[in-house]
């Protein structure tokens, strides 16, 4: 697949610097790691920090989130790959102001590892106290009684806006793991995948799927989902979509939720719009209202073709979360 890279080797390193040069306003790279990113702006003592991280290749996931209302730092990785620890240690350091540090990344077994050995140095090397808050959002990985193994696909959006936003109310490190990790219970995501990406690496598809075929419950980084079959109209695989997280979550009529249709790199917001309209359909016919949308790449898999819809149940507090303003180089909510 073609793609508008030099060494392959580099891409990585090579996207980070001209993310930096393209956003000085926004956000500074570390000189002890130029895989950590921070907030460029000046951020308050005693606030706490918010450290999100996870692999490249989903932009605007992960460093995009980095501002004000969200993220205070960022630990990038190889393409869909953890961050080592060095770097998350490194942006640890740097937005750590006294209140200690939250860390926020998607439930997959090199993040739990590593962003748990960062934590480890901290405290011991840093005396900086850390806790972590992991989304579990993918209703196709895992049966509802085994949540607790089940991958953080888009809805980490959600769970990184929640603890942003009540980080800026000012709440301390131990309220903020509880407000993302409510945000992270009360989200359900289901995704469909169309058609493969390539690694810059190898120029191989991440899957194979043939031309008339859809993958439901397809994971992020080409993870096999629960069902392969001739591809739907978009109506139709809304239906399934939203069906399968309507029966993992208690929704009740007037209960209101925010919902992500979210792109995975290569799908036009056509189609995406498209799938939102029969989604608001079916709730709307189910009673439950929409407070907030969003429409768009929020959590992408490079070029691979396909959707998710994301849905988080709110209560007053999150709507709370949800409301906050946010200003960062990929996302901005006023």
């Amino acid at each position: 697949m073609k793609k508008l890279i030099n060494n392959p080797k580099d891409v990585v390193e090579e996207m980070v610097g001209g993310y930096v040069k393209a956003h000085p306003s926004y956000v500074k790279q570390l000189p002890e790691n130029e895989r950590s990113i921070v907030t460029a702006r000046k951020t308050r003592e005693g606030k706490v920090g918010v450290l999100i991280g996870g692999g490249s290749g989903h932009e605007p996931g992960f460093m995009g989130y980095v501002g004000e209302g969200m993220a205070d730092g960022v630990a990038i990785g190889n393409i869909f790959a953890s961050p080592s620890p060095d770097p998350i240690l490194e942006v640890t350091k740097a937005i750590d102001k006294g209140a200690g540090v939250a860390y926020l990344y998607g439930n997959y077994a090199g993040d739990v590892m590593n962003f748990g050995m960062a934590a480890e140095m901290a405290d011991l090397e840093e005396d900086i106290r850390v806790k972590a808050a992991l989304a579990t959002d993918d209703v196709a990985s895992a049966l509802k009684e085994e949540k607790e193994k089940r991958r953080g696909i888009a809805g980490e959006f959600f769970v990184f806006k929640a603890a942003g936003a009540v980080a800026d109310f000012g709440y301390n490190l131990n309220d903020v793991i509880r407000v993302a990790q409510k945000a992270n219970e009360n989200t359900r995501s289901m995704g469909v995948g169309l058609s493969p990406c390539s690694l810059p690496q190898t120029g191989e598809p991440s899957f194979d799927i043939g031309d008339d075929e859809m993958e439901i419950g397809l994971g992020h980084h080409g993870e096999p989902g629960i069902e392969k079959g001739v591809i739907e109209t978009a109506d139709k695989v809304a239906e399934r979509l939203v069906h399968d997280i309507l029966a993992d979550i208690e929704l009740n009529k007037g209960d209101k939720v925010a919902v992500l249709v979210n792109g995975l790199g290569s799908t036009p917001r056509m189609e995406l719009y498209i799938i939102f309209r029969r989604v608001e359909q079916i709730l709307n016919e189910n009673g439950i209202v929409i407070y907030r949308s969003y429409v768009g790449d929020y959590i992408t898999s490079l070029e691979m073709g396909g959707c998710s819809v994301t849905l988080m149940k709110l209560d007053e507090e999150l709507e709370r979360t949800i409301d906050h303003s946010v200003d960062c180089p990929m996302f901005v909510q006023k």
